[in-house]
């Protein structure tokens, strides 16, 4: 169980915001922090700690007017840390090699392989031939809906037709190295872990999984540690006292894979 930083990047800053709150139009998203240093600090400061495998995040899609912005961004955090980010946004066969050569560990993707509410198996293999299966990382963010939890695409707008099981998680393993599964229902509210999801990610320990949303103070991290039985990395964003929250960065920073509960 191991703390995985990121770097959330939107309208060319690094912020934390409600994930829920994301859309595309006008570039809205409700902000929980807006901070003053650019993308480069965050990632020197993970250098100088140690911690790896935190992700970056370009939250605006390429249609946007700010989108320049916010890959120049991320683009410095890469060339900051180099090798100890992964990086997500975008992200397709054609242009994930690029990013590896900027200095990504990983590529990040989602809605590239789950166009049009459903997994195109010919993209992910077609990811897996362009960067090589161990610098992939799925990402499987989802929401609840009716019986379960469903992919989210598009910056967790869009419902996929694909319900997270361990199926799915056996399925999608051969393509990737990594899973990053945001619970977007509670991302940025600081209120406390998906439980059920948490435990259904906890049962799949064959390659690493990220979780990130709801964590909100030491008490939640426990919880997390417990349900998962430690087999689970996991993210802190809006909670954080480094983006403006409660949780100290200090002690969340000395968080390693010794940590099992």
């Amino acid at each position: 169980m191991r703390f995985r930083p990121c770097i959330d990047i939107h309208n060319g800053e690094v912020k934390q915001i409600v994930g829920g709150s994301l859309n595309d139009e006008n570039d809205q998203a409700v902000e929980n922090f807006t901070a003053r240093q650019d993308a480069d600090y965050f990632a020197r400061l993970y250098q100088k700690d140690g911690l790896r495998g935190g992700h970056v995040i370009l939250l605006n899609p390429p249609s946007s007017k700010y989108y320049e912005k916010t890959r120049q961004q991320a683009m410095k955090a890469l060339a900051a840390y180099p090798k100890g980010l992964q990086i997500g946004g975008g992200i397709t066969a054609e242009n994930a090699e690029e990013y590896i050569e900027a200095g990504a560990s990983h590529v990040i993707v989602t809605s590239y392989v789950f166009k049009d509410g459903k997994i195109h198996w010919d993209l992910m293999d077609e990811l897996r031939r362009a960067v090589g299966k161990e610098h992939v990382v799925i990402d499987l963010s989802c929401r609840r809906k009716n019986d379960g939890y469903y992919i989210v695409t598009n910056r967790w707008q869009t419902f996929t037709n694909v319900r997270l099981t361990g199926e799915i998680l056996d399925k999608i393993a051969g393509y990737c190295d990594e899973f990053l599964v945001h619970g977007v229902d509670v991302e940025g509210k600081a209120s406390g872990i998906e439980d059920k999801l948490v435990k259904l990610l906890g049962e799949k320990h064959d390659i690493p999984i990220t979780y990130a949303g709801g964590i909100g103070k030491l008490s939640d991290l426990e919880h997390f540690g417990e349900i998962s039985k430690g087999k689970l990395d996991f993210t802190i964003g809006s909670a954080l006292d480094l983006f403006g929250g409660k949780i100290p960065y200090e002690i969340v920073k000395s968080y390693g894979e010794t940590c099992v509960f």
